[in-house]
């Protein structure tokens, strides 16, 4: 009877051992809890207009990214994890005018751990514009990881009278 009784207190000892084991390794888990990757487009100097900002899904159907924003002088925009190139289309209301940016990009698959999401990371490689109402436009800092203080992509807008 003795017998048995030591062998059961031992099972348990040992089952509470590795079950304060196993809670100990899953509580260093730590994913990201905003893993929302923006490229950041700072304008040189205020727009003092209204701008709208659209791209084109990868299943083809128009998307609005920005809407209506009032003399906007930052803007945190999302980027695909499909499209090699992400075209973007910049419509001022006040004076009508509508420009076409295309961003092409290397896509970098990051992993914080085999328990969380995988998330990627971005290096821009080039970026293009039509200049209607664009006057220049170019990369500041050209990876585009979760750290929203960088600005990536600088835009001058044209002087309006």
């Amino acid at each position: 009877m003795m017998k048995w009784g030591l062998k059961t207190t031992t099972s348990t000892t040992l089952t509470t051992f590795l079950l304060g084991c196993l809670l100990m390794a899953c509580s260093s888990i730590e994913c990201p809890v905003q893993n929302t990757v923006y490229t950041v487009y700072e304008l040189a100097d205020t727009l003092h207009d209204t701008l709208t900002v659209t791209s084109r899904r990868a299943d083809g159907i128009d998307t609005t990214l920005l809407n209506s924003s009032v003399n906007p002088t930052v803007l945190n925009l999302p980027i695909s994890y499909r499209n090699p190139v992400d075209t973007l289309v910049f419509t001022t209301q006040r004076l009508a005018v509508t420009d076409t940016v295309w961003v092409a990009k290397d896509d970098i698959p990051h992993f914080e751990s085999v328990d969380c999401n995988a998330s990627f990371f971005h290096r821009l490689t080039s970026v293009s514009c039509t200049y209607h109402g664009i006057d220049s436009i170019r990369i500041l800092h050209s990876t585009v990881d979760y750290d929203p203080s960088n600005a990536h992509i600088r835009i001058r807008f044209k002087a309006r009278p």
